[in-house]
């Protein structure tokens, strides 16, 4: 006997036993049991739900009765018909505005989609979730498959170093590709060179190819010498034009990493080549200046660059 899988138990099927053909003398009594000893002893007989019973691959033995009182054992090999899935049908990701296809794959005997086509596949979906019952050996089977929107790519932040810009991205799916100033020219590398001084948008898509995200930064003037000597020419940097930046810091360090200034409010993020009201010695400084954009992901922008100062008496 074969007979469809059980939906929540699909290792199991249902089995009508008293519908076994196993043998054509009529009329005959039949009693049914696990195991061939139990058939051949009389004993554990199977006497409930013997037109609804549940049991996976396996066999059950019947002991026939003829109007004689004799009697002969037979074996009902029962089969489960497993549920036969489309291994073809899969979730996916789509931008938020489009449409794709999903397609339960051939060799079935009948489909019926939750949106009541009949076809192997359906055209048009958008983001949602969707099932498909498909029937084959006479077994039908409900899969669900989702369409998601694709994740969108953030960039987690923009590090600059004179006027190079490095674009750091997080999500989405890779690769992504980047440009500037426009969304025509892309490239593989999140690495800008050559920029100019002042606003520029960065622009990154990922494979998925939805709608570029964007950030507007903007590069500071660079500043690679201050000869602090009061004659008003180039005595000191300046970045006070960054001050409506978001968690705005101005730091200077000399070449072992020590503090030499620190912007803020007060200092109007400007620097004269001092530390603790003292001239420094000439030398090579680095600085670092940090903000967040004032954008929903509040964008972190880290400029990293150095310079001379040159002190004379």
């Amino acid at each position: 006997m074969t007979e469809c899988f059980i939906q929540n138990n699909e290792t199991k099927g249902k089995f009508n036993l008293t519908a076994a053909n196993v043998t054509a003398e009529s009329p005959v009594t039949k009693k049914f049991y696990p195991t061939f000893t139990d058939a051949s002893n009389g004993t554990n007989e199977i006497t409930t739900s013997l037109d609804n019973y549940i049991s996976a691959n396996g066999a059950v033995y019947v002991r026939v009765f003829n109007s004689n009182e004799c009697y002969a054992i037979a074996k009902i090999n029962l089969q489960v018909t497993p549920p036969n899935r489309s291994t073809v049908l899969a979730n996916k990701y789509i931008c938020i505005d489009d449409r794709t296809t999903l397609d339960a794959g051939p060799g079935y005997q009948s489909y019926l989609w939750s949106n009541g086509a009949t076809t192997q596949s359906i055209q048009g979906v958008g983001v949602g979730e969707y099932w498909v019952t498909l029937q084959s050996n006479g077994c039908y089977v409900t899969q669900t498959v989702t369409v998601k929107k694709a994740e969108d790519p953030v960039i987690t932040s923009i590090e600059i170093s004179n006027n190079t810009a490095t674009v750091l991205v997080s999500g989405g799916k890779a690769p992504y590709k980047y440009s500037v100033d426009g969304t025509t020219n892309w490239q593989d590398s999140n690495v800008f060179t050559n920029l100019s001084r002042g606003q520029h948008t960065f622009f990154v898509k990922d494979s998925f190819g939805c709608t570029p995200i964007s950030v507007e930064i903007t590069i500071p003037n660079l500043v690679n010498a201050i000869t602090p000597n009061g004659d008003r020419v180039n005595d000191y940097v300046d970045y006070k034009e960054l001050a409506y930046k978001e968690n705005l810091t101005f730091t200077v360090y000399d070449r072992y990493g020590n503090l030499i200034f620190k912007g803020d409010k007060f200092n109007n993020y400007r620097w004269d080549g001092t530390h603790q009201d003292k001239k420094i010695l000439t030398g090579t400084y680095w600085y670092h200046i940090n903000w967040n954009e004032p954008n929903a992901a509040k964008t972190p922008i880290k400029y990293t660059g150095w310079i001379l100062v040159k002190n004379r008496e």
